[in-house]
């Protein structure tokens, strides 16, 4: 799912320079469309993987994401002390989606479908194309599975999501010291695991 704008060229690229605060004052004080647009452009793939990831539904995700793009359009008002933008968006699909969840009577399962994330990020961020080969993947995969539930959370939140620590930390409701934590009981678990394949 990727979106991008259709804009004059001149004005595009004009708008894509400005960091999403400066955005998100235009879609605030001037109402901008255009302003909105490229917050979406920037931040709706991100937003779309964390519904579908809590929702496990395409379409329940894809509502989610309307829903919550439009509650930002309307209200349009950032609040610096909720963290970035990319924060502050990620925290309100969040809530959406469990809010869709216990409407459903179901509960969220928090587990992360990596393969799923990866199809809908930006190319770029696909850290698992990076990986040398395929037995490489199975093996950081198998690893992965030995992990406790918590600190495989956070790893692929992180590597397979795109996911910042302080993202993390506002997804989980958790302390980022805690999240950080988490990554590097993770970490050297993983090492070790792996370091013990080769040998």
């Amino acid at each position: 799912m990727r979106f991008r704008l259709q804009l004059p060229t001149r004005k595009a690229e004009r708008l894509r320079r400005l960091a999403d605060e400066e955005l998100m004052e235009l879609v605030g004080s001037r109402r901008d469309p255009d302003a909105f647009g490229v917050v979406l452009e920037r931040h709706a793939d991100a937003a779309y993987s964390l519904a579908y990831r809590i929702l496990g539904n395409q379409e329940s995700a894809e509502d989610v994401l309307q829903e919550a793009f439009l509650a930002l359009w309307r209200h349009g008002s950032y609040d610096h002390s909720k963290g970035s933008v990319r924060t502050w968006i990620l925290s309100i699909v969040h809530h959406r989606a469990v809010d869709t969840l216990r409407r459903k009577g179901a509960r969220p399962t928090h587990a992360v479908d990596a393969d799923e994330v990866l199809r809908n990020r930006p190319a770029k961020e696909r850290t698992e194309e990076t990986v040398a080969s395929r037995e490489s993947t199975a093996r950081l995969r198998s690893a992965l599975e030995l992990l406790p539930e918590e600190q495989r959370q956070v790893v692929e939140l992180a590597y397979f999501g795109g996911f910042t620590h302080a993202e993390i930390a506002a997804l989980s409701d958790l302390p980022i010291g805690t999240v950080k934590g988490r990554m590097r009981l993770a970490l050297q678990k993983l090492r070790d695991e792996l370091e013990e394949e080769v040998w």
